[in-house]
């Protein structure tokens, strides 16, 4: 790895019970790939717990945290109060992922739209980034954002799945748009295509470990240190050498965050 090489993973569950037990190899094989910082993600209370005391022990992890929407029917009600107060008290960088996600609709939709307002309303309140998740809900998710969220407020659509055309209206409101592992996958053609529209003032990259390692490691469980493989395809779609993308993405991800 090139020594002036410096990657941000902005989207890593790295308080997820099966990635815990083995977190000092990950985030000394993470140091070695060259990511230098990580967005650790918290999805209910004890990996919100965890996630602190990983703070607290690296620094160069930081926390998102928010029920996501496939839980919130179960235990969106009793975890919203921690994320809130670690949102006030500054422990988040981020809230998040919130969102809607109808292609597996474990919570009904009512209930998924109700919290998604609540989260977005909370990013106002401590003026903090959303990182949204969204499946098969673009057209709920952007009217519900355009009348509860402050334009222009900054906001990343993580793990990005969805149409150019899709692209292009999360990129016309100023959003970021993160790319996983997913676009290295040798069927994803259009997600290709939306790399290569996505301004790199715009774009952020991420693991979301542990799922959906890229190409060459499926199969496997994913890591940070498996990010350059997902950093390498897309610098190589849009022309650009690998340097160029870790450094922009690098900068647009501690602009975001408050670094």
């Amino acid at each position: 790895m090139p020594p002036h090489l410096a990657y941000f993973d902005s989207h890593a569950h790295l308080s997820a019970s099966s990635v815990l037990p083995d977190i000092e190899g990950i985030l000394a094989r993470a140091k070695e790939a060259g990511v230098k910082r990580i967005l650790n993600i918290c999805t209910d209370v004890e990996t919100l717990e965890k996630g602190l005391l990983l703070q607290k022990r690296h620094p160069q992890i930081s926390n998102a945290g928010a029920t996501t929407p496939h839980d919130v029917e179960k235990e969106g009600e009793s975890a919203f109060p921690f994320f809130a107060e670690a949102a006030r008290s500054k422990k988040l960088v981020a809230v998040g992922e919130t969102g809607l996600d109808y292609y597996y609709e474990h919570s009904n939709q009512e209930m998924q739209k109700r919290f998604l307002k609540r989260y977005l309303h909370l990013a106002l309140e401590c003026s903090l980034p959303v990182i949204f998740h969204c499946r098969d809900a673009f057209d709920d998710l952007f009217a519900i954002a355009d009348h509860e969220y402050k334009k222009n407020a900054p906001a990343i659509l993580h793990c990005f799945t969805g149409t150019i055309h899709e692209a292009e209206k999360v990129l016309s409101r100023g959003w970021h748009l993160s790319l996983s592992g997913i676009v290295t996958f040798k069927k994803s053609e259009a997600l290709r295509e939306v790399a290569r529209i996505v301004p790199l003032s715009q774009l952020l990259i991420e693991t979301d470990t542990p799922y959906l390692a890229p190409q060459s490691k499926r199969g496997n469980q994913n890591e940070p240190a498996f990010l350059p493989e997902t950093a390498t395809c897309i610098a190589k779609i849009k022309g650009i050498s690998v340097e160029e993308l870790a450094k922009a993405t690098h900068e647009n991800a501690h602009g975001l965050f408050g670094f």
